[in-house]
């Protein structure tokens, strides 16, 4: 009896240890931008000021984490006003009937990468990306800056992702030829979330 009370404490105990975390998006320390190619010759960024996010994970090196993104697409901004509401007609991404850019994962992998003879927190990040009504198989290379304590005490994970996309894969038909708005486009996330308490 007392070795089986035994095993259930050191059971509960481990499965305390691997209890599930759930992490949401800090806003004001995170930012979504992207880059795309004009005319060949220079580029264009911009960046969504609205977006959601959680990541949820048991394991410590994050390798089981289920991660979910979302952006509001009225949000966007490239610096010109005009350009942005040309941005959120159908000419791209139809903002009124596609208001949501949505990303959920299926894998976030570990990749072995040493810098200075030091091994680094690299991961390759796979899942669904939905633009329009288009879901398409994309990956991230992300960067794991790992977590700190901020002055309330509350605990903050860092990361930076980055991906390329080919824009007419997603019903982004505006200049097909990709002689004024290239076809591929650069994306950038750096992302802190806040650990639930």
């Amino acid at each position: 009896m007392k070795k089986l009370f035994l095993f259930l404490i050191a059971a509960s105990m481990s499965v305390a240890s691997f209890a599930q975390t759930n992490w949401k998006i800090d806003p004001m320390h995170s930012f979504v931008n992207f880059s795309v190619k004009h005319m060949g010759i220079s580029f264009v960024d911009g960046s969504f000021k609205k977006f959601d996010g959680t990541v949820t994970a048991s394991s410590p090196d994050l390798t089981d984490a289920k991660i979910s993104f979302t952006v509001d697409v009225n949000s966007i901004t490239t610096g010109v006003d005009m350009r942005d509401n040309h941005l959120k007609t159908d000419d791209f991404f139809n903002a009124e009937k596609f208001p949501q850019m949505k990303f959920e994962s299926t894998s976030f992998k570990k990749v072995a990468v040493k810098m200075k003879g030091q091994q680094t927190n690299r991961y390759i990040l796979k899942g669904k990306l939905t633009i329009r009504d288009v879901t398409k198989d994309v990956s991230f290379f992300v960067e794991y800056g790992g977590t700190a304590k901020d002055q309330q005490g509350n605990t903050k994970a860092g990361f930076a992702a980055t991906t390329t996309i080919n824009r007419l894969d997603y019903n982004i038909k505006y200049d097909p030829t990709g002689a004024g708005v290239a076809k591929d486009v650069s994306i950038k996330l750096n992302l802190e979330f806040v650990q639930g308490k």
